[in-house]
């Protein structure tokens, strides 16, 4: 049984300003991201990890490598967030007021909508960390991993893994520096154990 600790990123100039989406911009943590990631480096100071992975976005890399300690943190781009096309920058109520009905079809078919009307489909994410889990679960089937990424391909993933109707993945809350602990069995059955923790 391979245990995951799956790690939301510290806090950004735009999580901080109207939680505007970020998506593939490259933005640093602030000082509050920063002192977020130290508290789940105390957090997991006791838990012996195999590996550490981690989206290639400074935001993800900068959290993984204070949360570890400085240990190794392996770069991995499936684990990027979404491409959230004509919505990246902005506020949620910012880009339903410009195109209303592009919200309204991601509300109701994520799979096959693209996000911002350029972006992914959440079915485009779903498959990458599918891919990933399914290639990490076969480097190390049992022991402890720690993956660093994001809000959207985090609650997608989980989504999806729990059985849920993708289309109510934002019913997942993960805040800024939380952890969501989940185990895979050999078949790749998700069973969640925390969500959203500071454990």
């Amino acid at each position: 049984m391979l245990n995951v600790y799956l790690l939301r990123h510290g806090q950004t100039e735009w999580n901080a300003d109207g939680n505007r989406y970020c998506g593939r911009t490259d933005l640093p943590l602030t000082d509050k991201g920063v002192q977020q990631a130290q508290l789940v480096r105390e957090q997991l100071k006791d838990i012996s990890f195999k590996a550490i992975y981690s989206s290639p976005l400074q935001r993800a890399y900068g959290t993984a490598q204070i949360a570890s300690g400085g240990k190794e943190v392996i770069k991995d781009d499936r684990l990027i967030e979404a491409d959230f096309g004509d919505w990246e920058s902005k506020s949620k109520e910012q880009f339903i007021e410009e195109n209303p009905a592009l919200w309204e079809r991601w509300n109701k078919e994520p799979l096959i909508t693209q996000a911002g009307g350029t972006g992914e489909t959440a079915q485009t994410i779903i498959n990458r960390m599918n891919d990933f889990f399914t290639s990490i679960l076969q480097k190390h089937p049992s022991g402890n991993i720690l993956v660093v990424a994001h809000n959207g391909v985090n609650r997608l993933y989980l989504a999806h893994k729990l059985g849920m109707n993708v289309k109510d993945y934002r019913k997942i809350t993960l805040d800024n520096s939380t952890v969501s602990l989940f185990q895979l069995d050999e078949k790749g059955e998700l069973t969640l154990i925390h969500l959203n923790s500071r454990l």
